[in-house]
C-alpha cells in the first residue's frame, strides 16, 4: 500500500509514503500530480490519495490589510475547487481517498525540523513537506 499525500493549490504538493519511508516528496503542477496518480493506478499499485480538503476549514487567519485578506479569500476558493477536482478524479478513476481538513501544526515545517522528524534528506518545498505530512507514518 502505497499513500500519496496532495497539499492542493497553484502548486501541487505531492508526497509518496510506502508505509516505512518516503519514496519521493516534490511539488508538480496540478495536471502532472493527477496525471502522476492515474499512472500509478494503471499500473496496478495499490493506493490511497490523502489530500488537503480545504472545503472543511472552519476558519481563516485574520490578515493586517484588507487587500492581504482578499488574497486569502481567493487562495481559499482556488484550492476548494482543487478539492473538488481531487475528489471527482479519485471517484471516477476508483481510486481510495482520504479527504482531511487542514490540520493546525501540521503546515509550514521548516526543513531542518521536517527533515529530523522524518528522516527525508533530500530538498523539500513547504509545498512538499505539507503534502507529505498528511501521510507520513500511515
Amino acid at each position: 500500500m502505497k499513500y500519496i499525500g496532495i497539499d492542493t493549490g497553484t502548486k501541487t504538493g505531492f508526497a509518496v509514503w510506502d508505509g516505512k519511508r518516503f519514496l519521493e516528496i516534490e511539488t508538480l503542477k496540478l495536471w502532472q500530480a493527477l496525471d502522476r496518480v492515474r499512472r500509478m493506478k494503471e499500473q496496478g499499485e495499490d493506493i490511497t490519495v490523502v489530500f488537503e480538503d480545504a472545503r472543511q476549514r472552519k476558519w481563516i487567519p485574520r490578515e493586517k490589510s484588507i487587500s492581504q485578506y482578499r488574497g486569502k479569500m481567493m487562495g481559499a476558493g482556488s484550492v476548494k475547487r482543487d478539492a473538488v477536482i481531487w475528489e471527482e478524479f479519485c471517484t471516477d478513476n476508483k481510486i481510495k481517498y482520504i479527504a482531511l481538513a487542514p490540520g493546525k501544526g501540521m503546515t509550514k515545517w521548516s526543513a531542518q525540523a521536517f527533515e529530523s522528524t522524518t528522516g527525508w534528506e533530500g530538498r523539500t518545498s513547504n509545498h512538499g513537506r505539507d503534502a507529505a505530512l498528511l501521510v507520513y507514518g500511515r
